[in-house]
């Protein structure tokens, strides 16, 4: 019994020697680093866009307005620019009539939610003549704050229109919109 539990013993050993045999793990070569692709980088002219607005209203009160912009695109969703205004006001409400020119520019940014929605926020400064009681015409700088955001609908290849909802949060006394009436536009984009 002795001898038979000896043998069973040594192969048991001779057995487990051979597992180890088995297991060992040759030691890992070191593989040269995979270079890491970098990303291609965009000409500057994929990330810019350009747009803006016409605004026409006539009758008594007739207004012109031309607001182009350029816009650049920091990465896909987050785009900021600037923009220019010119507007011809005339309201035949008054004797003689009130007729002036507006003009400007701003500062914006957009941040897209969604493909196809975006919040908006902008700095703006407008340069309004202004009508005193006597007849005097003085010139003034009027401040201004949108915030509000838009929907873009793709027209194909790069081109959109936008539609936009804003409000002018600063309420300066010389502002012309009401306290918190919203501003509306739609304009035609490429790029963005």
């Amino acid at each position: 019994m002795k001898k038979n539990f000896l043998i069973i013993a040594v192969m048991m050993l001779l057995g487990l020697a051979a597992i180890a045999q088995d297991t060992i793990v040759e030691p890992v070569q070191p593989q040269p680093k995979e270079k890491k692709q970098k990303k291609q980088k965009q000409p500057i002219g994929q990330k810019m866009y350009f747009g803006g607005n016409l605004g026409l209203t006539f009758g008594t009160y007739t207004r012109i307005g031309l607001y182009p912009l350029v816009g650049y695109k920091f990465n896909p969703k987050f785009s900021g620019g600037v923009k220019v205004l010119y507007e011809y006001v005339k309201d035949n409400y008054y004797t003689p009539a009130y007729e002036s020119s507006n003009y400007g520019g701003s500062l914006f940014t957009r941040y897209r939610i969604l493909p196809s929605m975006y919040l908006h926020a902008e700095y703006e400064m407008v340069s309004f003549e202004l009508f005193g009681i006597n007849g005097e015409k003085s010139r003034e700088w009027v401040p201004f704050l949108y915030l509000g955001g838009g929907y873009s609908q793709n027209l194909g290849g790069n081109a959109w229109l936008n539609f936009q909802v804003l409000f002018d949060v600063l309420q300066d006394s010389r502002s012309p919109y009401r306290q918190w009436e919203p501003i509306f536009s739609v304009g035609v984009g490429v790029g963005f």
